[in-house]
This record gives C-alpha cells, structure tokens and sequence, in this order.
C-alpha cells in the first residue's frame, strides 16, 4: 500500500506537505494532473462532461446558505441593497415629517409654537401644521384645566407653623386652586410654575396671617384671610408675568402647635360657654325688653281711659288689684257692725294656708 501511494504521489507519504490530504498547492490546484488527495470537505469539481472543472462551493458554504435560506434569505447585499437605501431614507423622512410637523390640539387645549427656542405663535384646537423639528417645537397646555396645590403637609413644619399678630404660634394647612391664563407667559417667563405657586402662597399667607390674632385665625376669620391671601398672591403672579390666575385659596387646617393643643382645646372649650352664657343673657334681655314694651303700650291704653273716665277707672283697677293681690289666700270676710267669735277647729283651717281677716270697707273716692 506504501509503494502505490509512493507511485501516485511520487514521494513518500511521510514527506507530502499539508497532511495526508496532500500539500497545499496540490489542494489548491487540485495536485499534479490531478491525482493527488482532496480535502474531503471539498466536493470534487465536475465540468459539464463529467469531467474536472472550476471547483464549487464547500460543504460548510452550503450550510451557511441553506441556513440563511431558512431565515428569509437575510439581508440583501451588493447592488440591490444599494438600490434600496434612497427608499428606506425617503420613508424614515415621511415619517419625521409627519411626526413633526402635523399637530392635533385639542378642545381645552393651546399650542405654544417656537422657532429655534423663541416664541412664534399660538395654535388653536384643531389639526395645524408647522415647520418640522428642531426649526419648530409646540407645547401643549391645557389652559381650562382647574389645578390644585395642597400645602402644609404633615411632613413640612416649616410651613405650617406661622406667627399671628398677637405673638401665637398657629399651625396652618391650605390649598391653592389655579388655572392657565396666558400660554405665552406660562410657558416663557416661569420655570417651574407648581414651586413658584408654593413660594408665592407661603408668602402672602404668612403676611396675612402677621395680620389677625389667633382667634380669627382659628375661627371666624378664615374667610377674610382666604380672600386676602387669594389677592396677594394674584398681585405677585401678575409682577412676574407668570400667566397664571389663582382661582382661590382654603384654609384646611388652622390649629394651636402639638405641645399646647390640649390647652387651647381647653380655653376654646370655655371661650363657647362663655359665649353660650352671653348668648343666652341677650335672649332673655330681648324678652324683657318686649315684655316691657309690651306693658308700657297697655298702660298708654288704661291711661286714655282713666283720662275719660278717671272714678271709674280707679275703682276697676282697685278691684283687679284685690282679686290679684287675695287670689291665692284664705280669707275671712267681717262685715263693719259687730264680730261673732268662732272656734277655730284644725279640720276647717288648712295648715299650709296663713288665713287672713279683711274688714271690708269702701273704695277710696266712692262709697256705700
């Protein structure tokens, strides 16, 4: 076996380059006359008369193209692909300039448009159309929308402890409701609208509140010093050209500092009974006062009928007097002439009754 393969290849197998498969020009040029070993990865080439001709793909090439083919082929190459790359820009630039230059606005809503960052113009709601980003850049803002601001939290004691005007620390709690006035201003003069609002409501708060004592503050005062702080904020805005309409302020929370509420609980407990006696003095004084007014206009009556006629007049009202003033007594009626003593027996004289003896005797001014 050694001889014929030393006979085909003319050397030894020990001495062939590149292996058992032959050098690498044989491998290349197909050897001498072609007879020597191939690489068994490479199929042999075949010419149209089944003979040698130009060497075909290797084994591992059709494994690639069989596996790109089950992919879909892949991605195209050489002067396909680079007919189809004016096609693929002109769709990514429809795309942009769809995206960026068609503006749908809505019926609550107004569109702040920009060239290069400075103010251009306005959009209505409805579609409109611009120049295509960056050269123009729209903001939407909903201007009807009613937007509302807690502030004095729980969690921020710096802003809800505030000093009233008699030297009492409160502890406040308020909203701040607002809405967009102007988009133009809204959008170019202010940065940060919601931490402008807040800087803006802690100060007109705390110079009102510097105002009112803390009964105010914590009771009927609320009112007036929501209407105060709602016009001295709407006063600053309109200085910084903020756009913004402040469309009013409530006061939520208005109590004394944790470390003495039990104690103001305890004074505003006695501040309304305090008011309750007071309260309760005034209605009986109203009473007295109609009643009197009342008697003062009876008497103006008996008046006019004493003046026509004074005897009998006086006398009615001395009889009425009596019946008053005897109503409610026994009495022991002695007619002037003579006295017939009686034995006072405890089953005819009540003991709770003191009994009381009239000698009758004619009215003054008349007689019998």
């Amino acid at each position: 076996m050694d001889t014929d393969m030393t006979e085909r290849t003319g050397r030894p197998l020990a001495m062939s380059e590149g292996g058992p498969w032959g050098g690498k020009d044989e491998d290349q040029s197909g050897g001498k006359g072609g007879d020597g070993p191939r690489n068994p990865w490479t199929p042999p080439p075949r010419d149209d008369a089944g003979g040698r001709g130009p060497r075909g793909p290797s084994a591992i090439d059709e494994l690639l193209r069989r596996a790109r083919e089950s992919f879909g082929g892949g991605m195209p190459n050489g002067p396909t692909a680079r007919s189809l790359w004016p096609y693929a820009v002109g769709a990514v630039v429809v795309i942009w300039l769809a995206l960026t230059s068609f503006h749908s606005i809505g019926a609550k809503q107004q569109g702040v448009v920009s060239f290069l960052g400075s103010y251009s113009r306005i959009l209505t709601p409805g579609v409109s159309m611009t120049l295509p980003a960056p050269l123009e850049t729209v903001q939407v803002i909903d201007v009807q929308e009613i937007r509302t601001l807690d502030l004095g939290s729980a969690g921020d004691e710096s802003q809800r402890l505030m000093l009233t005007e008699d030297q009492n620390i409160i502890d406040l709690g308020y909203s701040v409701r607002w809405n967009i006035s102007n988009p133009k201003l809204y959008a170019f003069q202010i940065a940060d609208p919601d931490k402008t609002i807040e800087d803006v409501a802690e100060s007109a708060m705390r110079a009102v509140i510097a105002t009112v004592s803390l009964t105010d503050a914590m009771g009927s005062g609320r009112g007036a010093i929501e209407t105060q702080v709602q016009q001295r904020m709407q006063e600053i805005l309109d200085g910084y050209h903020a756009g913004i309409r402040i469309q009013g302020v409530a006061v939520k929370q208005a109590d004394p500092p944790d470390a003495v509420n039990d104690a103001f609980k305890e004074v505003t407990a006695a501040q309304q009974t305090a008011e309750t006696y007071i309260n309760q003095s005034r209605t009986y004084a109203q009473q007295l006062e109609a009643q009197s007014l009342g008697e003062t206009a009876a008497f103006d009556k008996v008046y006019e009928q004493y003046k026509l006629a004074p005897e009998v007049t006086r006398r009615r009202m001395y009889y009425e007097t009596m019946e008053t003033v005897l109503a409610g007594i026994n009495k022991t009626i002695v007619e002037p002439g003579g006295v017939t003593p009686y034995l006072p027996l405890p089953a005819v004289r009540p003991p709770t009754r003191p009994s009381t003896s009239v000698e009758a005797v004619p009215a003054q001014g008349g007689g019998r």
